[in-house]
């Protein structure tokens, strides 16, 4: 596959990300910030390997797929030379049944 042109972040992508982070501040505004250089750092690799991630099991769209850190997925899709950033969230939540899916 071509190398991603594209990282967007979708509107659903940056409040889950940012919730997220407020829910991990409230107890450590350290590890807040190391968590989400964390997350960051992974969503970056996406530029040079969009398909590293396993196709999320509840969509079974080949083109939604999924990075695992610690307890949270990040789920995100790739369209042609684009990635999008749809959902930071812990792993015990269930996705939305209808995600934006970025385009």
């Amino acid at each position: 596959m071509a190398k991603i042109k594209k990282l967007i972040w979708t509107e659903d992508g940056i409040k889950s990300f940012e919730e997220v982070i407020r829910y991990i501040a409230k107890d450590s505004s350290y590890y807040a910030s190391n968590f989400a250089k964390k997350i960051l750092f992974y969503i970056e690799k996406l530029k040079h390997f969009p398909n590293i991630g396993r196709i999320v099991p509840e969509y079974n769209e080949p083109d939604i797929r999924e990075l695992i850190y610690q307890n949270y997925r990040i789920v995100y899709k790739v369209d042609r030379k684009i990635v999008y950033v749809l959902l930071v969230i812990h792993g015990t939540r269930e996705l939305q049944s209808n995600v934006n899916r970025g385009n």
